[in-house]
């Protein structure tokens, strides 16, 4: 056999660049799907022995590693500049660059100091985030088995090698428990079922089976994970083995395919549009002071360019230039506590502030609300009532199919059974048994009763319709009672029986029996395993039906409790799923999510939807059935447009479009590869109750960072106001530059104490979010309440430092005002705070920036920043103004509260 032109490069040929690797991959699957099996062994050169060890390496060498596309890790000097894009940054810059032009080196040093600090900063928080999430990545699977010759006249070897070694021709083994770790062809399987709702969706394992001459018209996504001749990677082995032909690997296959197609960009989060929102504000208030102020004193004082450090100064006194630090040191640190006592990794640090604004968590359904396992839910006699012998008979044939049919996993329905059967149920005797077969749908045990002669007894259980169609006659009572014909009448009665059955949510599997006589065949086929050679497929015809089990998935026992708290906390939960609408209801229902008869949407309704039509069903909808990808990605991003915070929680490729598409990404960590790539928050386990923790870790972090801009905001607009006003009085600069960059600094320098603030409850209780108008409103009425203390400083200054005209007045009027700003910024760190008494971090804070405002202009350091002692009467009439200044703090704080809430805004 030769290797078809397209399959090496010839001799000479240059090495071939990882997009011609990717396009002589891509579409193996759909390619081979309707091709028979030698038809794509010959286009593989390959066969069922596999491929010669020397073939392989050349192969690898051309495809490339079976890999994923890797993600380039963010450099620190990446990183850096990418702090430099904040808003805030680059204003600060802007000003600094001023500062230098006009040779006022300490503003520029000064603000240059603080661009570094913060910069550095975040970069350090979000390297050490990646860091953590770093450690959570595994690959699909690390082996996989595989056959290959060593020469041609070699018999072929079965090994372990690194999934990264597959190429396209190699024939592997499959077994349960194995993830499947390419795109494969099927060429042999036996009880083959295979779970594919990382790609799909759908919970219930998809049975796989050789098919030597499939159909060979086009075929669509949806239509080739159906295909049961097809497994495909980033799927899992559920029961059974089988062997099949790699036929893509690498970006070949359909997940790297999915992968490809959803990794773009997210649009700007939650967290974004709220800083962005109140930065832009300040911004502009920033960018208009410095001319206001030039001119003001050019008009009413004569004053020129003299003035322009001070109008730079009275700018940066209005910026929050701490923000992204103290923003960067909360989100760290809430980071860092939620790795450590809840094992969830943020992976992107303002994530952290979108899980405190979340208020609709989308998420699938199997292995959160459910436990991705079946539980038996009911035994029902062929009228539909409740009744053992079902079950009973149901019981014994799992117990003696796992018994005898050598399966090499055991049935998790099998399991299901058993553990809820009576122990009376195991009084047989196992002669033999078939297994669960893919074409028959059905599972057969041959028993009898340990000591008694006459017929033995067939038990068969499987698929409702493939049962029924085995069924001649039906058992409408107890054991004593005479079986019926079935006539068409009673057939339709049955079928209508299976179908509620399944929209209420209910997997069925019929049970049937009959007799057979005792005594072996007179030959028995060599190849048959032992316990076979007494049943065979065409025993199981002219059954008596017994009834049906039905089972369910069983419920994760945390998601009622936590479903209970997300409730509380403001945040409504959307199922968004690819099974049968039955089964989502009813598990929703179980849980307590309340659901309206007929509300379940369907994927083709959402196919059908638009713009503000698709936006109210998602917002009144709380079930999704039968969504597809793309219908879940729709879906959530109908939700954003209506204005919610939206998280989105999946584990598998399926899940990637609505993950992107969310505010925030949220995975398990045995969440498949490349979905925890995409994710911005990686969860211990796929627990509705971690995300509780989250979303009440994002929301203290929120609050801390709401408490900084209240504060710092309010207190630094008040300054500004009373700065531009005494300027405009004064023969004199109210402040000189560097004392209102020292005051700043020191406030700035106290505020970082608020990464360690606890909020008040009530901030928990409800969405956390960052709305500007409701900051404007807030920092108005508490800054022209600051700004009227600093007045009233300013007129108590008058009267107790006469000679304002000279030096050494001027220099005490500095010092005097200085003193009050330090000593009301104190004040308002503790008396602004919402809810709890301020902890011990804050108030040790508060006082360090009191004593700085009380013993700097009593130091050596006074005359060298333009302070001098101040007499004791000023102190004294200080003292009533900020007792009369924190009253009204307190009073006004209280009426806010009761008013607005302490929440976020």
């Amino acid at each position: 056999m030769t290797w078809a032109p397209e399959s090496l490069p010839a001799a000479g040929r240059p090495p071939v660049t990882p997009d011609q690797r990717e396009a002589s991959a891509v579409g193996g699957a759909r390619d081979m799907a309707g091709l028979t099996v030698l038809e794509v062994l010959r286009r593989l050169d390959s066969g069922p022995r596999g491929l010669l060890e020397t073939q392989a390496d050349h192969r690898l060498a051309h495809y490339g590693e079976n890999a994923l596309p890797a993600r380039r890790p963010v450099s620190w000097p990446a990183r850096f500049a990418r702090g430099l894009r904040d808003p805030f940054t680059g204003v600060l810059l802007c000003l600094g660059l001023v500062s230098a032009a006009v040779s006022s080196w300490g503003t520029a040093c000064v603000i240059t100091v603080l661009v570094l600090v913060s910069c550095a900063l975040r970069s350090r928080a979000e390297y050490r985030a990646d860091r953590s999430a770093a450690a959570l990545r595994e690959l699909i699977t690390t082996t996989a088995t595989v056959q290959r010759q060593a020469g041609p006249a070699s018999a072929p070897r079965t090994r372990e090698i690194p999934v990264d070694q597959l190429v396209p021709g190699d024939v592997i083994r499959l077994t349960p428990g194995d993830m499947v770790p390419a795109d494969l062809r099927l060429l042999r399987a036996s009880s083959l079922t295979v779970h594919q709702a990382a790609l799909t969706g759908e919970s219930k394992p998809v049975t796989k089976f050789p098919l030597d001459a499939p159909g060979r018209d086009p075929l669509a996504d949806a239509a080739l994970f159906e295909q049961p001749h097809l497994c495909f990677q980033g799927s899992s082995v559920a029961s059974g083995s089988g062997t099949a032909v790699v036929i893509a690997t690498g970006a070949g296959t359909r997940f790297a395919g999915a992968y490809g197609s959803t990794a773009r960009r997210r649009g700007e989060s939650a967290f974004d549009r709220s800083v962005n929102g109140i930065s832009w504000i300040l911004i502009r208030f920033m960018l208009l002071t410095p001319p206001l102020v030039l001119m003001a004193n050019a008009a009413l004082r004569g004053r020129g360019l003299e003035t322009l450090p001070f109008a730079v100064a009275v700018a940066v006194g209005l910026t929050p230039e701490m923000l992204p630090v103290v923003v960067t040191a909360v989100l760290a640190r809430g980071a860092t506590i939620l790795a450590r006592r809840h094992e969830v990794i943020v992976k992107r640090l303002p994530a952290l502030h979108d899980l405190g604004a979340i208020d609709v968590l989308c998420t699938d359904k199997t292995g959160t609300l459910t436990q991705d396992r079946p539980v038996l839910h009911c035994s029902l006699t062929p009228d539909g009532r409740p009744g053992p012998e079902p079950l009973h008979w149901a019981a014994v044939n799992s117990l003696w199919t796992l018994q005898l049919a050598d399966l090499p996993a055991p049935d998790p329905l099998d399991e299901a059974i058993l553990d809820a059967a009576e122990p009376e149920g195991y009084e047989y005797e196992g002669v033999a048994a078939l297994p669960f077969d893919p074409v028959r749908r059905l599972a057969g045990a041959l028993v009898r009763r340990p000591g008694r002669t006459g017929p033995h007894t067939l038990v068969v259980k499987g698929a409702p319709e493939d049962v029924l169609d085995r069924c001649t006659r039906v058992r409408t009572a107890g054991h004593d009672a005479e079986d019926t014909e079935i006539d068409s009448a009673a057939r339709q009665r049955l079928r209508e029986l299976v179908e509620a059955k399944a929209a209420q949510g209910l997997r069925l599997l019929a049970v049937a029996v009959t007799e057979l006589p005792a005594g072996l065949p007179a030959e028995l086929p060599a190849e048959l395993p032992a316990g076979r050679g007494r049943l065979t497929s065409a025993d199981e015809h002219g059954l008596t039906l017994t009834g049906f089990v039905a089972l369910s998935d069983a419920l994760a026992p945390t998601a009622p409790d936590a479903l209970t708290a997300l409730a509380r906390s403001g945040v409504a939960v959307k199922v968004l799923t690819g099974d049968h609408p039955g089964t989502a209801a009813a598990v929703c229902r179980d849980l307590g999510l309340a659901i309206d008869p007929g509300t379940v949407v369907t994927g083709d309704r959402i196919a059908e939807l638009s713009g503000p039509a698709l936006a109210e069903l998602a917002a009144r909808t709380t079930v999704f059935a039968r969504c597809t990808p793309e219908d879940k990605a729709r879906v959530v991003a109908a939700l954003r447009e209506s204005g919610y915070t939206t998280g989105f929680l999946g584990d598998g490729v399926n899940d990637l479009p609505a993950l992107q598409t969310a505010d925030i990404g949220l995975c398990p960590r045995d969440a498949v590869h490349v979905t925890r790539e995409a994710a911005d928050v990686v969860l211990a386990a796929k627990d509705l109750t971690a995300i509780g923790h989250a979303i009440a870790a994002g929301r203290h972090s929120t609050g801390n960072i709401v408490t900084y801009l209240r504060i710092t905001l309010s207190s630094n607009l008040g300054n500004v106001i009373a700065m531009l006003a005494a300027g405009l009085l004064l023969p004199f600069l109210p402040m000189l530059p560097a004392q209102v960059l020292l005051q700043n600094l020191c406030f700035d320098a106290a505020q970082l104490t608020f990464a360690l603030d606890r909020p008040a409850p009530a901030a928990l209780r409800g969405p956390a979010t960052l709305r500007p108008h409701a900051f404007l409103r807030y920092i108005t009425g508490f800054g022209l309440l600051n700004a009227t203390a600093d007045l009233a400083t300013f007129a108590i200054l008058t009267l107790t430092v006469p000679g304002s005209g000279h030096p050494a007045g001027q220099a005490a009027f500095h010092a005097g005002w200085f003193t009050e700003n330090l000593l009301t910024q104190a004040l308002v760190m503790l008396l602004l705070r919402a809810g709890r008494p301020a902890p011990a971090p804050i108030c040790l804070a508060a006082a360090a920036l009191a004593a700085i405002g009380l013993l700097l202009p009593l130091s050596p350091l006074a005359p060298a920043l333009g302070m001098i002692t101040l007499p004791g009467l000023y102190y004294l009439l200080l003292a009533s103004v900020l007792t009369l200044y924190g009253a009204g703090l307190a009073l006004a704080n209280a009426r806010h509260q009761r008013r607005y809430g302490d929440g976020s805004s």
